[in-house]
């Protein structure tokens, strides 16, 4: 598990073909490498990744081909830069919110204005991703943990101060880009819990019929 605050920009040094999947050799930064060990989870532009050997400086792991479909590790090239964090322990301050590092869709940034001193961003996320987007809530993009400043269908926008555009990658993102999206962990569970019993059942969705029974809506 994440927090979603990011601990330092790191870069892509290596990514090696292996039958199908990758191994990255990422470089850590100033990211605090000191108690960690081979098997922990390292989270790099929001996608949770077990560090498998590490170097001086840098770790590397493998990706899968699922990982590879859901994110947008695979587009990376030699010297990306990388929004990384570790796994969170019982005494980390929990400065942003719950994050799992499973990625759940791949949004697009449509526009990047000034706001101030801040950037503001519109992302267009996937369809069915949007009924969890909700204004002044949390979502993790690129593994940042970000607030909703407004939604519009299944767009939604997000205001960047510029101490994270310093710290961050998103400084760099361009109208076009590609972000890793995570959805707020809470949100997917209570569309799961509100379904019932009908959760165990393939063709069970949230309908506007068991919203309508649980009283979120009238018509």
């Amino acid at each position: 598990m994440f927090t979603g605050i990011i601990q330092a920009k790191g870069w892509l040094q290596c990514k090696e073909p292996r039958v199908g999947d990758f191994r990255l050799t990422v470089a850590t930064g100033k990211l605090p490498m000191g108690d960690v060990a081979l098997g922990d989870s390292i989270a790099v532009n929001g996608v949770c990744l077990t560090a498998v050997e590490l170097g001086t400086g840098n770790f590397s792991a493998d990706v899968s081909r699922e990982t590879l479909a859901r994110t947008t590790l695979g587009e990376l090239a030699s010297g990306a830069a990388l929004n990384l964090e570790l796994a969170l322990t019982p005494s980390t301050r929990l400065g942003g919110h719950i994050v799992s590092g499973h990625v759940d869709g791949i949004g697009i940034v449509s526009s990047r204005s000034e706001d101030g001193r801040s950037l503001r961003f519109r992302i267009e996320a996937p369809a069915n991703l949007a009924k969890y987007i909700a204004e002044k809530g949390s979502v993790c993009v690129d593994g940042i943990s970000l607030t909703v400043n407004g939604v519009d269908g299944s767009a939604f926008e997000i205001n960047i101060v510029p101490h994270t555009l310093a710290e961050t990658t998103l400084g760099e993102m361009r109208a076009g880009g590609r972000v890793n999206l995570e959805v707020d962990l809470l949100a997917r569970y209570l569309e799961r819990i509100m379904l019932g019993e009908a959760a165990a059942r393939p063709s069970g969705a949230l309908t506007r019929e068991l919203l309508r029974d649980h009283g979120f809506c009238t018509e």
